[in-house]
Parts: C-alpha cells; structure tokens; sequence
C-alpha cells in the first residue's frame, strides 16, 4: 500500500522464482497472504515468512468489491467473469458471491491455438497482429450463409467460428486474419455464457476481469459488442486482474 491505496506490480508465472525473490526483498518482514493456482509453489520459497492462503474465489470477490468502490454507477449485484487461464463465472451481490461455472475457453486458449495456427506464442505480439486481422477471411458470418435474402438475426453475426476456411483461400489469409479469428472465438465464448449466466440469475451486469483482457483492446471490444447485442453490459476494472492479489492483502 502507496499513500492508503494500493501499488500493483506482475512477474508471469513462469517467472515465480523471480516474483518470490521480490517478495523477499520488498519487505521482508511483512506478513504474507497467499492465493491462486501458483500459491503453494510460492510459499514453499518462502520457508521463513509468515505466511497463509486464502480460497481465490474468496479474494477475488474481495478485491473486485473494493475496486467497485471508486466507480460511479457500479451495480449492487451482477455476474463477474474472471477471464485468465480459463475462466470462471460467479454471482456477486451486497451479501454472497457464488461460482455459476465456468469454460475452458479463455486466455489459455487464446496463446495455444494463437500458437499452434501461426507460430506466434508471446501475448503481446499475439495482440498486436490480431488488431491487423480480418476475421470474414476465416469466420462464417450469418450474412454468409443468407447471401442474397435477409436474415432473421443480425448478418454480422458469427454463424461458425472458423467456418469460412476453404483451401482456395488460404494464400489470401494471413497470420493476421488467423489471430484475429481466435480472439473472436475466445471472446464471443466467454461473452455469451456471461450473458446466458447473468439471465440465469436476473441481473443485466458483467463485470470482467482477468489477465486476458490487458492491454487487449481487440477483445474487449469483442466481448463488450456480444454482451450489448444480448441485452446486457460490461464493465471493466482498471486492475481487475489484481482483484485476487488485492483481496489477499485486504484479507491480513
């Protein structure tokens, strides 16, 4: 904490070694409070702090409600949507939170396929060249499939992610097409359970937080137009990936 509110710094977890070390040397006779998948593995090099863990959902509930406090208009209750590794879902309100579920699809997804299609596994350029891409070179658009007529749903819908890869394309798409390609699956993913899970328990907003969505303008800006296209808005934390970190520091 910086003058009552609070600092924020990252390692990637590849890098726990080094976060640990940090950690040490920053203040190395603060208590700690740990949470998340990498906390155990963070704890055991740190033999000699005093140290405990926290549920991540806990946490993350914490932090999310604490950073909520400084945005005008913020719903009392709504669905949040933690968008990292994967993600998962919850229900928040003034007294509970619960977990509703969750997908396999989130950032994850969005670095192996982003990988496996292009060559390119680092997030940042992943970003970079998906903002460059045409998604009606590889995505199957409802305006596709009722070319000529007038569709019953919007046309520029995704009808297939993906569904619009032919051979005789392929010397026209470029990496850039195939990047921006998955952040739409990823994104219109993550968008419509929140909206579906937000329905489900009667309320109209979604907050999202999580790594995926740092610096990544492209989808957010995904997942912002599927969740307003079905009745429903999003709303962004600045910090929001910290929310868990926060909540564990709230919490000593």
């Amino acid at each position: 904490m910086s003058d009552g509110k609070p600092a924020f710094h990252s390692f990637p977890s590849t890098r726990i070694t080094d976060a640990a070390a940090w950690v040490q040397q920053y203040d190395p006779a603060a208590p700690l409070c740990m949470t998340g998948g990498k906390a155990a593995m963070l704890q055991s090099m740190l033999p000699d702090r005093e140290s405990r863990m926290i549920v991540e959902f806990d946490a993350t509930y914490a932090g999310v409600k604490y950073l909520l406090r400084d945005v005008a208009g913020a719903p009392d209750a709504f669905v949040l949507t933690n968008c990292g590794t994967g993600t998962s879902i919850h229900y928040v309100d003034a007294d509970k939170h619960y977990r509703i579920g969750g997908s396999g699809v989130g950032g994850g997804t969005l670095m192996g396929l982003s990988l496996l299609l292009t060559g390119v596994g680092e997030y940042g350029a992943i970003v970079r060249e998906a903002q460059k891409g045409n998604r009606e070179r590889v995505d199957l658009k409802v305006s596709h499939i009722y070319e000529g007529t007038t569709p019953p749903i919007p046309g520029d819908l995704t009808a297939s992610n993906f569904g619009n890869v032919r051979q005789a394309d392929s010397a026209e798409r470029e990496k850039a097409d195939l990047l921006a390609a998955v952040m739409g699956l990823v994104g219109e993913t993550v968008s419509t359970a929140s909206v579906l899970a937000a329905g489900q328990c009667g309320v109209s907003g979604i907050v999202y937080i999580g790594s995926s969505f740092v610096g990544n303008e492209l989808l957010r800006d995904v997942v912002t137009g599927y969740t307003r296209l079905r009745g429903a808005e999003a709303l962004y934390l600045q910090h929001g990936e910290y929310s868990g970190a926060l909540g564990a520091r709230l919490s000593i």
